[in-house]
């Protein structure tokens, strides 16, 4: 089913299109992500399809039955309610319905109404129907899906009657994220929804948003959950969109295979042209084949022309080289441990690693485990309590902040890099700074005006310049678009010096690691390879701890043998006694029903519920019948539960 077509819509800021003719058809169970650069009108597209933002030309048909959601990017929760409070909001019409359900169950007990049998009657109708409904629409496992999307999200261990306004911004966001999860639109639109997810909640998202029911169309810059999560790709380019079938890197390879593809009949297509182009001008004045001449042209009239195929957008272009190289042993770490303010829990602690010169090595870690705190204890920004940090003999270190603080806000960006290296020529920090897409009058924006990629790319500028031999990167994929990624990737590959970095970005922690480093708040634990490697170690000692305990669990077996013979017995002899229990039960419960549907058909008869002595001796004999079969029932489910 089409669920949403979005045909040739334009949108223009004053005399700027940022989009244009942009098409794009979402159905049941698709999962769409839209790619593009920064700027190129990814996020105004999906506030066009959300119906938060107009648009100048072009259609948007959508079913009225079919409802939208939209996650903005960073958007956090701003509510004075409690968490658990905030979530229920979603399901208010649940709990009306409840609340109805609770009503209908009291009147039941009213005595004057029992008396008036056909209003009772349509009492008992009406509430078989409403719950009934209540039921199909998940009344019964609204609580158990909250606190699923909440223990994904990472609130497991957080206090849910916390009010949501103490919280951090990035605990709103994924409250935002949890809370539009929980509201199940048929179409879910999402922008960033991975930015303030720690690798574990990426995980969880990813397997929540493969089995969710509805559409889920998705602007993200994270290439590894795009490859885990969409099966087409829609990408904005020079205001256009671009459609292609499957994941991330599937897109990547067809949009090579095309450009290449389109390239060759461009030019196999301009050297037919010219070709024909020849023929005429040498032939058309001569009378013997003037005529042949003429047919050529008439057939370069009708041929339709291929526009030259567009390569990518201009990329940003640099590398890191050092100044001087360092020595063999550039960073030791040693039971290293940190608190603030002296206090006596640790933000981590029993920390040790090495770098050695060369290596590539990734952080790891669930949020609040310390990661940022380390980087910035070995800056110096920060003091250890506990433990040795040894720096090697030559090491200068370029530090890559994600809130890029270091940033001068008041500046323009031309100063903020010429300030640094007052002696170069203006035009050779112009080139720097074209190098990363800072061309023109760019150069003359206040640092403050700039957007989150810009920002990311001047201190990208900044820390080339310094020329360090080690590089500690604080989420330096944060911001940067997929292009602008893959760029900083190539040159991090090629870099000469020593890498230590932290990333949520498992596709960039895949391309440039050669170590994972686990952080947890009491132990470090060290993988040799990249991030694939390092989850096939985890499984690995997974299984290994499951085997273990399989194992000991067998020998407590056979050294408990007899106990547990004896036990079975007993187990046994208890269980004879519950199904025959169970039995007595049933046939209890098949003879209190018989009776109760006896009363109720003596209900219907007039000489009976016109008696209302007679009526009302029945129904409280039926309020008996019933709450009997409720202890019955619970003893039932209690003995079944105890199979």
């Amino acid at each position: 089913m089409i669920l949403m077509q979005v045909n040739n819509i334009t949108k223009r800021y004053g005399a700027e299109t940022i989009l244009s003719n942009i098409k794009l058809e979402i159905k049941t169970n698709d999962r769409i992500a839209v790619v593009g650069r920064n700027g190129t009108g990814k996020s105004t597209l999906l506030k066009i399809m959300s119906n938060n933002l107009s648009y100048d030309e072009g259609t948007i048909h959508k079913p009225k039955d079919v409802s939208v959601g939209y996650l903005a990017q960073n958007t956090g929760l701003d509510s004075k309610q409690s968490i658990w409070d905030e979530m229920l909001l979603v399901f208010e019409h649940l709990i009306k319905k409840e609340n109805s359900l609770r009503n209908m169950e009291q009147q039941m007990g009213d005595p004057e109404l029992i008396n008036d049998t056909k209003a009772y009657q349509q009492l008992l109708f009406e509430y078989d129907k409403k719950q009934q409904e209540f039921k199909t629409e998940g009344g019964y496992q609204y609580e158990a899906e909250i606190k699923g999307v909440l223990n994904g999200l990472q609130f497991q261990d957080y206090d849910l009657t916390t009010t949501i306004n103490e919280l951090s911004g990035g605990q709103k966001t994924r409250l935002a994220l949890g809370k539009l999860l929980l509201a199940k639109p048929d179409i879910l639109i999402l922008d960033e929804p991975t930015n303030h997810l720690d690798i574990e909640t990426l995980t969880w998202l990813e397997g929540y948003l493969n089995g969710y029911s509805g559409a889920v169309v998705i602007v993200s810059h994270d290439r590894y959950f795009l490859d885990k999560t969409v099966n087409n790709i829609y990408e904005i380019s020079r205001h256009q969109s671009t459609k292609y079938h499957g994941n991330y890197s599937k897109y990547l390879e067809k949009k090579a295979l095309d450009y290449e593809r389109e390239s060759k009949q461009f030019d196999k297509q301009q050297a037919e042209i010219k070709r024909l182009e020849d023929f005429v001008q040498k032939n058309i004045v001569r009378a013997s084949t003037t005529k042949r001449a003429q047919s050529r042209r008439k057939q370069l009239e009708k041929m339709e022309k291929m526009d030259k195929p567009s390569g990518d957008e201009a990329s940003a272009r640099f590398s890191f080289q050092i100044d001087k190289r360092s020595g063999n042993d550039v960073l030791k770490l040693k039971d290293l441990a940190f608190s603030y303010d002296n206090q006596q829990d640790f933000i981590f602690s029993n920390l040790s690693f090495d770098v050695s010169r060369g290596e590539s090595i990734a952080l790891v870690g669930p949020n609040g485990v310390g990661k940022t705190t380390l980087l910035k204890t070995i800056i110096g920004d920060y003091k250890a309590n506990q433990g040795t940090l040894q720096i090697g003999t030559n090491v200068q270190i370029g530090y890559y902040d994600q809130e890029q603080t270091k940033l001068n806000s008041n500046k323009t960006v031309l100063l903020e890099l010429w300030d640094d290296y007052p002696m170069m020529n203006e035009k050779d920090i112009r080139t720097v700074l074209g190098n990363f897409l800072f061309s023109g009058d760019d150069v003359l924006k206040i640092v403050s005006s700039l957007s989150g990629g810009e920002k990311a790319r001047l201190s990208l500028a900044k820390l080339m310049m310094e020329k360090s031999n080690l590089l500690i990167l604080d989420e330096p994929t944060n911001h940067l678009d997929l292009d602008s990624k893959e760029v900083l990737e190539a040159a991090l590959i090629d870099f000469p010096g020593t890498i230590l970095f932290v990333s949520h970005d498992r596709y960039f922690i895949n391309k440039i690691a050669t170590e994972v480093v686990e952080m947890q708040p009491k132990e470090t634990t060290v993988y040799l390879g990249d991030y694939d490697y390092y989850l096939e170690k985890k499984q690995e000692e997974y299984e290994l701890k499951e085997l273990e305990e399989a194992s000991n669990q067998t020998i407590d077996e056979t050294n408990e043998t007899k106990v547990l013979f004896q036990q079975e017995k007993a187990v046994k002899k208890e269980s004879r006694k519950r199904e025959r229990r169970i039995t007595e039960i049933e046939q209890e419960i098949e003879h209190i029903e018989e009776s109760v549907q006896e009363i109720e058909d003596l209900l219907c008869q007039p000489e009976v519920f016109q008696d209302h002595e007679k009526s009302l001796e029945l129904t409280q004999k039926n309020e008996d019948y019933n709450a009997t079969l409720e202890k019955l029932m619970e003893e039932w489910e209690e003995l079944h539960s105890e199979k």
